[in-house]
């Protein structure tokens, strides 16, 4: 009896992740993106994107609370289609991406809106720091790819404040924050 009751729990401790499936997020066909935009000086709004990242998640439709996500940017590829603008981006009063040559988001929770909606709670480490972020999330659909594969993509915005992070480049009061825009399409491993 002792037996039967160790298997059960150790059967629902792990039940959570043995419905999940695991998802490689498609960069390398570019169906994957991160968007940024950020007030210039109050006028009219700079965006631009990060060319270079990567990252998995766990996703169950049955269960999207327990879903688990891991995204890495490379800071230095950073595109705002400006080179000049870019290099001073990459510099020490931005990214400093010679000293932080990488961002990372990792899940800590996941809420279920209902629908298609997530709220999306884990840590983003910027700029040698790290803080909590919220990604108000939606799933755009998932399902059989032409190519015999299966997906399922999501579409999410955060907004982040420089100074949160250290950087103190001083923009004018309209542009303090910047504002994330991810569009992630996973393929199933």
């Amino acid at each position: 009896m002792r037996k039967s009751l160790l298997a059960f729990g150790l059967l629902a401790l792990l039940s959570s992740k043995a419905f999940s499936a695991d998802y490689l997020i498609d960069t390398s066909g570019a169906h994957a993106s991160i968007n940024f935009k950020i007030q210039h000086l109050g006028y009219s709004w700079l965006t631009g994107r990060f060319n270079t990242f990567d990252g998995k998640f766990s996703y169950d439709p049955a269960k999207p609370e327990a879903s688990i996500i891991n995204i890495n940017i490379n800071t230095d590829s950073i595109d705002s289609n400006h080179a000049e603008r870019d290099k001073h981006l990459r510099g020490e009063d931005f990214l400093y991406v010679k000293k932080y040559p990488e961002a990372k988001f990792v899940s800590t929770k996941v809420e279920n809106l209902g629908g298609e909606r997530l709220k999306i709670f884990g840590d983003l480490s910027l700029h040698g720091i790290t803080k909590p972020v919220i990604i108000m999330a939606e799933k755009i659909g998932e399902g059989k790819d032409p190519w015999g594969g299966y997906r399922a993509g999501f579409s999410g915005t955060t907004r982040i404040a420089m100074a949160d992070y250290g950087i103190m480049t001083n923009l004018g009061p309209a542009s303090t924050h910047v504002e994330l825009m991810l569009n992630i399409e996973g393929v199933k491993q």
